[in-house]
């Protein structure tokens, strides 16, 4: 079986969506399957240089081969003349294509030339149909989707949601479609960083609780709920570090606008912000934290979480993670309302509460192993693409 995957960038600028592809074609690729991700050289959008690969040629990587196309015309949006030209040529050469992102002009245009070339695909939107992502640039994507997405949802093969609630919530612009609930996958780390080396580092004492939210940096994932409930707790003399990991190369602003917002508040000597991190320090911080947290507003899955949850950390989210009823089931972790009290009860109970915490700790682990190994996710994916096809 030949397969496309394809995905405006996998820059680790962009995050777990972007990076969950490679994770996905690792596995496929171990399981067999002919494997080829077509994606650009887009590392953010906000004047930073290109990745430095190779433009046109397969690149070997881990059983499956990867080419990179130049943005062009439009960088700022990812999109490439010279990738769906590829596309359009090859096709026909492929049993299937699964593109991931919505409103993404290079996706978007690709879907279309699949449906012209009679090549079936997929469609993972990442949680762009969710009626809350909608709203943003409402007017722009109601013509976008409209006369764009519509159509391709309509000749998708399927649809590839990560989790139920994804499913459930998701506009489709009332076409009635085949559904695929298959969530992400998770690579557990073949090391990890001494325990306690990232937190020694960051001058965090080992007898604090380190309190970790590791994200994009963006108005979506609850950051309001988090720095409200947590000077709370400073009121409420309990002791910690926070460590704010992520960044948002799509709004530095807002990103500005959150770090001067704990810079100027009774959270400043109690946090550390890293910016954007990657390879052993990320896997450090994760492993060092005695609590992950997101509380966002709404999050088609949450691969943090799961990442997090794969190195023994306990986790507290919001209902809008919409892994979350994984999280309770297993008693991962604590799940909470969207509101600052939620979260500054469940906060404080797991704060001073470290058997507790172990505990669930172990349980976020075993959930992990249970329905988020790559190797079980890949045989799902495979089963769909054969029915599919």
């Amino acid at each position: 079986m030949k397969v496309l995957q394809i995905v405006p960038s996998i820059s680790l600028i962009y995050g777990g969506p972007s990076q969950m592809v490679l994770g996905l074609s690792a596995a496929l690729a171990k399981a067999g399957i002919d494997v080829t991700i077509l994606t650009t050289n887009s590392n953010g959008d906000t004047g930073q240089e290109p990745l430095d690969v190779p433009l046109g040629v397969p690149v070997e990587q881990e059983g499956y081969k990867i080419i990179y196309f130049p943005c062009s015309p439009f960088r700022r949006y990812k999109f490439s003349l010279p990738l769906l030209q590829w596309l359009n040529q090859h096709a026909k050469a492929y049993d299937i294509a699964h593109c991931h992102a919505l409103f993404s002009p290079v996706t978007t245009a690709a879907a279309t030339i699949a449906r012209y070339q009679k090549l079936p695909y997929i469609l993972r939107p990442l949680g762009t149909l969710d009626p809350a992502d909608l709203k943003k640039k409402r007017r722009l994507k109601q013509i976008y989707g409209n006369f764009l997405e519509r159509p391709n949802i309509a000749g998708s093969a399927a649809i590839h949601f990560t989790t139920e609630e994804e499913a459930n919530i998701s506009y489709r612009y009332g076409v009635k479609t085949t559904d695929l609930i298959i969530p992400l996958g998770v690579n557990f780390p073949d090391s990890l960083p001494k325990k306690g080396e990232t937190r020694n580092s960051l001058n965090i004492p080992n007898d604090v609780p380190l309190l970790l939210f590791m994200s994009r940096i963006d108005p979506k994932k609850g950051l309001n709920f988090l720095i409200e409930a947590t000077e709370k707790i400073i009121k409420k003399g309990l002791n910690f570090h926070l460590v704010l990991a992520g960044s948002n190369p799509q709004d530095p602003v807002y990103e500005e606008k959150i770090k001067q917002q704990i810079n100027q508040s009774s959270l400043a000597k109690y946090t550390t912000i890293t910016g954007f991190v990657k390879g052993d320090l990320k896997l450090g911080l994760l492993q060092d934290s005695d609590l992950f947290i997101l509380p966002s507003y709404y999050e088609n899955f949450g691969i943090a979480v799961a990442e997090a949850m794969a190195v023994v950390t306990p986790v507290i989210i919001s209902e809008g993670v919409y892994i979350y009823p994984d999280v309770k089931n297993y008693d991962a972790g604590w799940v909470t309302k969207l509101n600052v009290d939620a979260l500054t009860n469940a906060l404080e109970i797991a704060i001073t509460s470290p058997q507790l915490r172990e505990e669930k700790g172990k349980n976020a682990y075993q959930l992990v192993k249970d329905k988020y190994s790559w190797e079980a996710i890949a045989q799902q994916v495979i089963n769909a693409y054969k029915k599919l096809i």
